[in-house]
């Protein structure tokens, strides 16, 4: 087998004249013994020849499954090894990349980036998670702890971890995020916000409640995804901003695009915004904002023109934080779902502003109208598999996990037939038998006869 240990102190060869071996320029210097010549694995050097022999016994043996990882590699920091290794490697949209870099360099990296990989263990995890949770809530710590996850995965697979510390799930686990069912609104919730915003953002409210789509979805339609004539809507992009401010559009989220049946009265209501608040062309950058580096980036990223149905007051694309802060916020606090908590000021130059101050609400923004929809959809007996495609889902068990609460009659089916099982009292005393004629073990029996009886059952 591959491999061998050698003595750093002493000649290979033995002297001719005394038959001994000689002392090398290395005497006393070092390491006495290195081990050698595993294919693929770096040489290491010893004290004793001892721990020489256990270390080459242990590689050759994990080097020939295939599962040897050199300890020095997982020596680097964190921090080095996210910021040189992986995050160079990702190629993940702005949508995606801003806020999974904010999570890692705000919560992982200030608190575990001076560790190195191989001491990430459950002790440094547990610690780690119970900070953690004292920042954030628990379901931005799942998420956090999932790309910690990621990022130790990528170092296993790189040959510098022998397995990931996040999944060992034995003394440390995941944060978990209590369980909470999708809240819809009543239609008198709707029509209450929708009367609060300005009329020409009051379609969003409609489509959102009528198709379904995500925010960013619904500022990235444009004229031509309605098809009246057919009666569908289709949704294939969105409205997104990356970290710097900069507009762009992309595919739907997981790249879902999909058609979505199109109520004849929504349509009516789209015409009329249509004809009321004419759109406007838009034409940006398509999955990155960045100025592309080479062709192939130019051609990703080449600009479109859509002619965008949802626009604001001056004739531009909508802001989601602007549109959210300015109209939805004081939308919901008129319509009585949030409440006004203070006032903020705001000094720029010599002019003072004041701002109000509403409290925070994630089950209220403009999601819960993609609720609402799936909601509309399923108590009115809509399949779950059609739900699932027109809401874009990974696959029907998303949505039969987020909505099942929804589906009219849950439980009522299986407690009506619990219910006729014990519709009839049992009589007193024994329970009746069933009319059924006694069958032999061995088949029909012979008339009883004296002396004839069996016996020995």
């Amino acid at each position: 087998m591959a491999g061998y240990i050698e003595d750093r102190w002493l000649k290979k060869k033995p002297n001719k004249d005394t038959g001994k071996r000689e002392r090398t320029a290395l005497w006393g210097n070092g390491k006495r013994y290195r081990v050698k010549g595993i294919p693929g694995v770096r040489d290491r050097s010893f004290d004793t020849s001892e721990d020489a022999k256990q270390w080459l016994a242990n590689t050759q043996t994990d080097a020939k499954r295939g599962e040897f990882v050199d300890p020095r590699d997982g020596a680097i920091p964190l921090t080095e090894y996210i910021e040189k290794h992986w995050w160079p490697s990702r190629s993940d949209e702005p949508s995606t990349a801003a806020p999974m870099r904010s999570k890692i360099w705000n919560h992982i990296i200030p608190f575990l980036g001076e560790t190195a990989l191989r001491d990430i263990d459950a002790a440094a995890l547990r610690t780690w998670k119970a900070q953690l949770l004292t920042r954030v809530e628990a379901s931005t710590a799942q998420v956090i702890w999932i790309h910690l996850s990621t990022i130790l995965e990528a170092a296993v697979e790189d040959g510098r971890l022998v397995k990931n510390p996040c999944k060992a799930r034995r003394t440390v686990k995941a944060p978990k995020p209590a369980k909470t069912k999708a809240k819809a609104w009543a239609r008198a919730t709707v029509e209450a916000v929708r009367a609060g915003l300005q009329e020409r953002y009051r379609i969003a409210v409609d489509l959102g409640v009528g198709a379904g789509p995500r925010q960013g979805e619904a500022f990235g339609l444009g004229e031509e995804d309605f098809d009246f004539d057919a009666g569908v809507v289709h949704i294939r992009r969105q409205l997104r901003w990356d970290s710097r401010g900069r507009p762009y559009f992309c595919l739907p989220k997981g790249g879902k695009t999909r058609t979505v049946p199109l109520s004849p009265n929504l349509a009516k209501r789209v015409q009329s915004h249509l004809r009321r608040f004419p759109p406007v062309a838009c034409t940006l950058p398509w999955r990155n904002p960045e100025p592309p580096a080479t062709e192939l980036e130019a051609r990703q990223r080449k600009p479109i023109t859509v002619r965008l149905v949802l626009s604001t007051s001056q004739g531009n694309r909508i802001n989601y934080s602007t549109w959210n802060k300015q109209s939805w916020r004081p939308a919901l606090a008129a319509a009585g779902v949030l409440k006004l908590v203070g006032e903020k000021v705001a000094t720029c130059g010599r002019r003072t502003r004041r701002y109000p101050v509403y409290e925070l609400s994630r089950a209220d923004m403009f999601h819960v109208l993609r609720h609402t929809y799936a909601s509309t959809q399923l108590e009115a007996g809509e399949s779950i598999v059609s739900v699932s495609e027109w809401l874009g889902h990974a696959s029907p068990q998303t949505t039969l996990k987020h909505y099942a609460h929804f589906v009219p009659g849950a439980g009522k089916r299986g407690l009506a037939a619990m219910d006729a099982w014990f519709d009839e009292e049992p009589s007193s005393g024994q329970d009746p038998q069933p009319n059924v004629p006694e069958k032999s073990l061995d088949g029909p029996q012979a008339p009883s006869e004296p002396g004839n009886r069996r016996s020995g059952w």
